[in-house]
């Protein structure tokens, strides 16, 4: 096949022989070739768009584990805080305990007469020992919680003890309060025992239901115990004379007063002066007619002076 051209530019005219079979396979080799590129640029746009699907789908998933670590360490941030507050409150039991026990041993302190440089329960307690190599373990949350449970229990168990022992020696200090003792006179000698004896007035034998206190006329006359004065009067043989009822069936009897200070009916304290020493009723001279009784019986007031 021949082909004519005609050129304008260079004013010539010319012409090509083509075979019509290479003209076939050129044209379809044209042909493949588009095909071919076409096909290659399809892939790689499908390449290129699938690969950015799985970069996209990749960075949500890991959008969503970081939701989900930041909802994690936020509720670890609040359990660790709830920790912390339960563990305030603790130690704040724990101080309110100290506090207590500081308090009630200051009291057994002064009740009970103890030396307030030994026994200072404001201060520290003097601790020592040999110095060992620190260990790198701490201690675990579980065993901290435990040791302040055991420290608790400990305080409440010591506060019982304090408690119960205050107990005793209030009781134990009102019990010397309300019981007889000591002398009904804060000066004088005594001038005659209880029991049987020799009559200073005929001379006989007979019976003494007290002890006797001879002293200065008008020196004070105290109570040995406090009570309530059931009687404060005057009689035959005894003179003026207060009767004073304490704890536990005791009773006691003041005779022979100068004067009485105190009226039936009213609270006295132990110590407290009630009367006047004088020489009233069946008397030889001033002094004071003491008798102690319990349960209505008359009681040697021995023991009960000394």
């Amino acid at each position: 096949m021949k082909i004519i051209f005609l050129s304008d530019l260079c004013k010539r005219t010319g012409s090509v022989d083509i075979c019509l079979p290479r003209a076939v396979l050129a044209l379809v080799a044209l042909a493949v070739g588009a095909l071919s590129l076409t096909a290659w640029l399809g892939f790689e746009v499908g390449q290129r768009t699938g690969n950015h699907q799985l970069v996209d789908d990749e960075v949500i998933e890991l959008r969503q584990l970081l939701r989900a670590e930041r909802r994690t360490i936020a509720g670890a941030k609040a359990e660790q805080r709830a920790h912390l507050d339960a563990l305030a409150l603790r130690i704040a039991d724990l101080q309110a305990h100290l506090m207590r026990l500081d308090a009630l041993g200051g009291r057994l302190v002064e009740v009970g007469k103890l030396d307030d440089d030994e026994f200072d329960f404001a201060a520290d307690p003097p601790l020592g020992g040999l110095d060992t190599p620190a260990s790198s373990e701490s201690v675990s949350a579980a065993e901290l919680s435990a040791e302040l449970l055991r420290i608790d229990a400990l305080l409440e168990d010591r506060e019982r003890k304090l408690l119960t022992l205050e107990q005793m020696l209030m009781t134990r200090d009102l019990m010397a309060e309300v019981t007889p003792s000591g002398k009904p006179v804060k000066k004088g000698w005594l001038s005659s025992t209880f029991g049987r004896r020799t009559d200073p007035f005929n001379g006989k034998k007979s019976y003494h239901r007290g002890v006797d206190f001879a002293g200065k006329p008008g020196a004070d006359i105290i109570a040995v115990a406090s009570g309530v004065v059931v009687r404060a009067e005057r009689a035959a043989g005894y003179g003026n004379f207060v009767e004073i009822r304490h704890a536990d069936g005791y009773s006691t009897l003041y005779a022979h007063n100068k004067k009485n200070l105190v009226s039936a009916g009213e609270v006295v304290n132990k110590g407290q002066t009630i009367a006047l020493l004088g020489s009233t009723g069946r008397s030889s001279g001033p002094h004071v007619h003491f008798e102690v009784h319990r349960d209505g019986k008359i009681v040697n007031p021995k023991r009960f002076v000394r």
